[in-house]
């Protein structure tokens, strides 16, 4: 099984390890934006199962339509070739109807690429800080929303989470479903609003790679399980 995972530069090596785990049976196709040309995002990815979208850098503004590009907590630095080649690929999953787990900076972009707006700084925006620190992740809790796909993959209306974003979703893109929320309510997951002959579709704000108690925390493992047995379907 294939599955196919963006490319960042912030701690790369947690989400092939943890999206293979000991599953001999799974190869990563790495996809990146300096090695590949969005010409050939769909010969890449035809042969995938599945699409996992990592996180990193900030989107630029002009994504989402807004000019400020200074703002709090942001080092002014974007990758803009990387935004396009990643809209690209989700794109071309979707139009594939191959299932996409989308984490932290990819559940901002699946926001954006679906027409949704991003808060560009929370605390700014009178929310709690929700960065990483030194080495060291956030951690909160979030409500998730009854009868959603999450709460039907984690098997509660609470979890916690690690955090490690200053940004986060403003304006929610028409086609999409918030189904988790931080005690400020911040915007901790989402999927598809109507998920008729959509693939399946889950963004996360949160690091499931990289928490602490990944083995033992449904909004980590059993994340993975899900994607995975969606990919398997394929």
């Amino acid at each position: 099984m294939k599955i196919g995972l963006t490319f960042t530069e912030s701690r790369w090596e947690n989400y092939p390890a943890w999206i293979k785990g000991t599953d001999s049976d799974i190869e990563i196709v790495e996809l990146h934006w300096e090695k590949h040309h969005k010409e050939e995002v769909w010969e890449l990815i035809d042969d995938c199962q599945g699409i996992v979208l990592t996180g990193g850098v900030d989107i630029h503004p002009r994504f989402y339509d807004n000019p400020r590009t200074n703002y709090p907590n942001g080092d002014g630095r974007f990758n803009e070739l990387r935004d396009e080649f990643e809209m690209h690929v989700f794109e071309t999953a979707l139009n594939l109807q191959l299932p996409v787990l989308a984490i932290c900076r990819g559940h901002q972009l699946v926001n954006v690429a679906l027409g949704g707006q991003l808060m560009q700084d929370l605390e700014e925006g009178g929310n709690k800080d929700h960065r990483r620190h030194g080495d060291t992740d956030g951690e909160h809790e979030i409500n998730v929303v009854q009868h959603s796909l999450l709460a039907g993959i984690i098997g509660s209306t609470t979890a916690r989470i690690n955090s490690a974003h200053h940004q986060g979703i403003s304006v929610l893109a028409d086609e999409l479903a918030a189904s988790a929320y931080s005690p400020d309510f911040v915007i901790e997951a989402t999927e598809w609003k109507d998920k008729t002959d959509k693939p399946w579709l889950l963004t996360v704000q949160w690091h499931p790679e990289r928490m602490i108690d990944k083995h033992t925390n449904p909004a980590s493992y059993r994340i993975r399980e899900e994607f995975l047995n969606e990919a398997r379907k394929r």
